[in-house]
Protein backbone atom coordinates (compact mmCIF):
# COMPACT_ATOMS: atom_id res chain seq x y z
CA UNK A 1 0.00 0.00 0.00
CA UNK A 2 2.64 2.33 0.73
CA UNK A 3 4.65 1.86 -2.91
CA UNK A 4 1.14 2.52 -4.79
CA UNK A 5 0.46 6.03 -2.41
CA UNK A 6 4.44 6.87 -3.45
CA UNK A 7 3.39 5.76 -7.16
CA UNK A 8 0.12 8.14 -7.09
CA UNK A 9 1.32 10.65 -4.92
CA UNK A 10 2.01 13.14 -7.67
CA UNK A 11 -1.01 12.47 -8.90
CA UNK A 12 -2.76 13.78 -5.70
CA UNK A 13 -0.35 16.66 -5.42
CA UNK A 14 -1.37 17.82 -9.01
CA UNK A 15 -5.02 17.38 -8.26
CA UNK A 16 -4.45 19.72 -4.86
CA UNK A 17 -2.39 22.65 -6.87
CA UNK A 18 -5.56 22.13 -9.46
CA UNK A 19 -7.63 23.08 -6.59
CA UNK A 20 -5.50 25.70 -5.22
CA UNK A 21 -4.18 27.56 -8.08
CA UNK A 22 -7.35 29.28 -9.52
CA UNK A 23 -8.76 29.58 -5.91
CA UNK A 24 -5.67 31.90 -4.55
CA UNK A 25 -5.87 33.54 -7.89
CA UNK A 26 -2.23 32.03 -9.38
CA UNK A 27 -4.55 31.52 -11.99
CA UNK A 28 -8.04 32.72 -13.82
CA UNK A 29 -10.75 30.69 -12.78
CA UNK A 30 -12.54 31.39 -16.38
CA UNK A 31 -9.69 29.83 -18.18
CA UNK A 32 -8.91 26.83 -15.54
CA UNK A 33 -12.20 25.85 -13.48
CA UNK A 34 -10.62 24.45 -9.97
CA UNK A 35 -10.67 20.60 -10.23
CA UNK A 36 -13.96 20.97 -7.94
CA UNK A 37 -16.15 23.12 -10.28
CA UNK A 38 -14.80 20.15 -13.34
CA UNK A 39 -16.29 17.26 -10.99
CA UNK A 40 -19.31 19.31 -10.71
CA UNK A 41 -19.64 18.70 -14.28
CA UNK A 42 -18.31 15.91 -15.04
CA UNK A 43 -21.17 14.53 -12.78
CA UNK A 44 -23.91 16.72 -14.79
CA UNK A 45 -22.35 14.90 -18.25
CA UNK A 46 -22.51 11.52 -16.57
CA UNK A 47 -26.39 12.03 -15.25
CA UNK A 48 -27.20 13.30 -18.45
CA UNK A 49 -26.09 10.72 -20.27
CA UNK A 50 -24.07 13.10 -23.18
CA UNK A 51 -20.46 11.66 -21.43
CA UNK A 52 -21.34 7.72 -21.85
CA UNK A 53 -22.92 8.56 -25.16
CA UNK A 54 -20.32 10.11 -26.64
CA UNK A 55 -17.48 7.65 -24.71
CA UNK A 56 -19.02 4.28 -26.08
CA UNK A 57 -18.90 5.95 -29.60
CA UNK A 58 -14.97 6.81 -29.36
CA UNK A 59 -14.53 3.37 -28.15
CA UNK A 60 -16.09 1.65 -30.88
CA UNK A 61 -13.97 3.94 -33.79
CA UNK A 62 -10.93 3.30 -31.55
CA UNK A 63 -11.09 -0.68 -30.66
CA UNK A 64 -11.93 -0.78 -34.73
CA UNK A 65 -8.73 1.18 -35.48
CA UNK A 66 -6.35 -0.11 -32.88
CA UNK A 67 -7.88 -4.04 -33.57
CA UNK A 68 -7.23 -3.95 -37.65
CA UNK A 69 -3.55 -2.28 -36.83
CA UNK A 70 -2.70 -5.30 -34.22
CA UNK A 71 -3.94 -7.90 -36.41
CA UNK A 72 -2.29 -6.74 -39.48
CA UNK A 73 0.39 -5.26 -37.97
CA UNK A 74 1.92 -8.33 -35.97
CA UNK A 75 1.07 -10.14 -39.44
CA UNK A 76 3.18 -8.00 -41.62
CA UNK A 77 6.00 -7.91 -39.61
CA UNK A 78 6.19 -11.47 -38.51
CA UNK A 79 6.31 -11.67 -42.96
CA UNK A 80 8.44 -9.34 -43.40
CA UNK A 81 10.89 -11.47 -40.98
CA UNK A 82 10.47 -14.43 -42.11
CA UNK A 83 9.77 -14.50 -46.17
CA UNK A 84 12.26 -12.04 -47.99
CA UNK A 85 9.93 -11.00 -50.86
CA UNK A 86 7.64 -9.44 -48.32
CA UNK A 87 10.52 -7.68 -46.51
CA UNK A 88 11.54 -6.26 -50.15
CA UNK A 89 8.28 -4.90 -51.05
CA UNK A 90 7.38 -4.04 -47.52
CA UNK A 91 10.22 -2.72 -45.35
CA UNK A 92 11.27 0.85 -48.02
CA UNK A 93 7.39 1.80 -47.16
CA UNK A 94 7.20 1.12 -43.72
CA UNK A 95 10.93 3.09 -43.30
CA UNK A 96 9.25 6.18 -45.48
CA UNK A 97 5.99 6.29 -43.34
CA UNK A 98 7.37 5.99 -39.83
CA UNK A 99 9.20 9.56 -40.14
CA UNK A 100 5.53 10.59 -40.64
CA UNK A 101 3.34 12.46 -38.27
CA UNK A 102 0.63 10.73 -37.47
CA UNK A 103 -1.88 13.32 -37.24
CA UNK A 104 -1.17 14.71 -40.68
CA UNK A 105 -2.68 11.28 -42.13
CA UNK A 106 -6.56 12.55 -40.68
CA UNK A 107 -6.81 15.05 -43.36
CA UNK A 108 -5.97 12.52 -45.77
CA UNK A 109 -8.18 9.93 -44.60
CA UNK A 110 -11.47 12.54 -44.33
CA UNK A 111 -10.98 13.85 -47.53
CA UNK A 112 -10.88 9.96 -49.11
CA UNK A 113 -13.29 8.77 -47.12
CA UNK A 114 -15.15 11.82 -45.74
CA UNK A 115 -16.62 13.11 -42.54
CA UNK A 116 -17.75 9.43 -41.12
CA UNK A 117 -16.81 6.68 -38.64
CA UNK A 118 -14.64 5.85 -41.46
CA UNK A 119 -11.95 8.25 -41.43
CA UNK A 120 -11.59 8.04 -37.96
CA UNK A 121 -11.21 4.15 -37.63
CA UNK A 122 -8.76 4.37 -40.96
CA UNK A 123 -6.38 6.91 -39.11
CA UNK A 124 -5.84 5.22 -36.37
CA UNK A 125 -5.88 2.00 -38.10
CA UNK A 126 -2.82 3.53 -40.06
CA UNK A 127 -1.01 5.19 -37.14
CA UNK A 128 -1.21 2.34 -34.96
CA UNK A 129 -0.20 -0.35 -37.84
CA UNK A 130 3.28 1.15 -37.80
CA UNK A 131 4.69 1.01 -34.22
CA UNK A 132 2.88 -2.48 -34.21
CA UNK A 133 4.69 -3.65 -37.55
CA UNK A 134 8.27 -2.28 -36.34
CA UNK A 135 8.13 -4.50 -32.91
CA UNK A 136 6.50 -7.44 -34.63
CA UNK A 137 9.50 -7.57 -37.43
CA UNK A 138 12.17 -6.90 -34.95
CA UNK A 139 10.54 -9.46 -32.38
CA UNK A 140 11.25 -12.27 -35.15
CA UNK A 141 14.30 -11.21 -36.49
CA UNK A 142 15.76 -11.15 -32.84
CA UNK A 143 14.38 -14.74 -32.41
CA UNK A 144 17.80 -17.14 -31.62
CA UNK A 145 18.48 -18.88 -34.48
CA UNK A 146 19.66 -21.96 -32.10
CA UNK A 147 16.04 -22.13 -31.58
CA UNK A 148 14.82 -22.13 -35.18
CA UNK A 149 17.44 -24.48 -36.58
CA UNK A 150 16.74 -26.66 -33.56
CA UNK A 151 13.37 -27.51 -34.49
CA UNK A 152 13.94 -27.51 -38.46
CA UNK A 153 16.35 -29.91 -37.39
CA UNK A 154 13.67 -32.11 -35.30
CA UNK A 155 11.32 -32.20 -38.50
CA UNK A 156 9.20 -29.00 -37.61
CA UNK A 157 7.84 -27.77 -40.37
CA UNK A 158 8.38 -24.02 -41.34
CA UNK A 159 4.60 -22.95 -40.53
CA UNK A 160 5.40 -24.97 -37.16
CA UNK A 161 8.53 -23.46 -36.14
CA UNK A 162 6.89 -20.01 -37.22
CA UNK A 163 3.52 -20.49 -35.11
CA UNK A 164 5.31 -22.40 -31.90
CA UNK A 165 9.12 -21.18 -31.94
CA UNK A 166 9.48 -17.74 -33.33
CA UNK A 167 6.09 -16.19 -32.57
CA UNK A 168 5.87 -16.87 -28.51
CA UNK A 169 9.57 -15.71 -28.30
CA UNK A 170 8.53 -12.66 -30.20
CA UNK A 171 5.88 -12.08 -28.20
CA UNK A 172 7.48 -9.42 -25.83
CA UNK A 173 8.36 -7.21 -28.09
CA UNK A 174 5.16 -7.36 -30.10
CA UNK A 175 3.19 -6.51 -27.11
CA UNK A 176 5.61 -3.56 -25.90
CA UNK A 177 4.85 -2.14 -29.64
CA UNK A 178 0.81 -3.33 -29.16
CA UNK A 179 1.10 -0.79 -26.15
CA UNK A 180 2.44 2.27 -27.56
CA UNK A 181 -0.24 1.96 -30.63
CA UNK A 182 -2.71 1.56 -27.72
CA UNK A 183 -1.33 5.34 -26.08
CA UNK A 184 -1.11 6.50 -29.46
CA UNK A 185 -4.80 5.60 -30.64
CA UNK A 186 -5.95 8.15 -28.61
CA UNK A 187 -4.47 10.85 -29.94
CA UNK A 188 -5.58 9.91 -32.66
CA UNK A 189 -8.56 9.46 -32.50
CA UNK A 190 -9.29 12.46 -30.01
CA UNK A 191 -7.35 14.43 -32.88
CA UNK A 192 -10.01 13.34 -35.40
CA UNK A 193 -12.45 13.90 -33.55
CA UNK A 194 -11.66 17.29 -33.42
CA UNK A 195 -11.71 18.04 -37.11
CA UNK A 196 -14.59 15.65 -38.13
CA UNK A 197 -16.72 17.16 -35.21
CA UNK A 198 -19.58 14.70 -35.31
CA UNK A 199 -19.60 12.09 -32.26
CA UNK A 200 -17.25 11.15 -29.26
CA UNK A 201 -15.17 12.45 -26.71
CA UNK A 202 -12.87 14.95 -28.76
CA UNK A 203 -16.24 16.40 -30.32
CA UNK A 204 -17.67 16.80 -27.23
CA UNK A 205 -14.53 18.40 -25.94
CA UNK A 206 -14.02 20.76 -29.50
CA UNK A 207 -18.31 21.86 -28.58
CA UNK A 208 -18.09 22.65 -25.04
CA UNK A 209 -14.86 24.81 -25.35
CA UNK A 210 -16.07 26.61 -28.56
CA UNK A 211 -19.19 27.06 -26.55
CA UNK A 212 -17.00 28.48 -23.13
CA UNK A 213 -18.07 25.92 -21.38
CA UNK A 214 -14.43 25.34 -19.71
CA UNK A 215 -15.37 23.46 -16.47
CA UNK A 216 -17.70 20.88 -18.73
CA UNK A 217 -14.60 21.20 -21.06
CA UNK A 218 -11.80 20.03 -18.51
CA UNK A 219 -14.42 17.04 -17.65
CA UNK A 220 -14.31 15.94 -21.19
CA UNK A 221 -10.34 15.86 -21.28
CA UNK A 222 -10.31 14.25 -17.64
CA UNK A 223 -12.86 11.52 -18.95
CA UNK A 224 -10.01 10.77 -21.94
CA UNK A 225 -7.05 10.80 -19.52
CA UNK A 226 -8.73 8.62 -17.47
CA UNK A 227 -9.72 6.18 -19.85
CA UNK A 228 -6.14 6.14 -21.34
CA UNK A 229 -4.68 5.41 -17.90
CA UNK A 230 -6.78 2.63 -16.92
CA UNK A 231 -6.75 1.40 -20.86
CA UNK A 232 -3.05 1.30 -19.92
CA UNK A 233 -3.22 -1.06 -16.49
CA UNK A 234 -5.57 -2.86 -17.69
CA UNK A 235 -3.15 -3.90 -20.74
CA UNK A 236 -0.37 -4.47 -18.36
CA UNK A 237 -1.79 -6.57 -16.59
CA UNK A 238 -2.72 -8.68 -19.66
CA UNK A 239 1.09 -8.74 -21.20
CA UNK A 240 1.66 -9.76 -17.18
CA UNK A 241 -0.61 -13.36 -18.03
CA UNK A 242 0.56 -13.53 -21.75
CA UNK A 243 4.15 -13.84 -20.22
CA UNK A 244 3.40 -15.75 -17.46
CA UNK A 245 5.10 -18.75 -19.50
CA UNK A 246 8.37 -16.95 -19.45
CA UNK A 247 8.59 -17.56 -15.53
Amino acid sequence: MRSTLLRYAPLLLLALAWEAAPRLGLVRSDTLPPLSAVAQAWMKLLLSGDLARQGLASLEDLVAGLGLGIIVGIALGILMAWYRPVEIVVNPLVRVLYPLPRSALIPVMILWLGLGAASKIASVFLGCLLPVVLSAYNGARGVDHVLVWSALAAGASRRRVLWEVVLPAAMPEILAGVRNALALSFILLVAAEFLIGQRGLGYLISFLGEGGVYDAMFAGVVTVSAVGFFADRIYLMLMGWMLRWRE
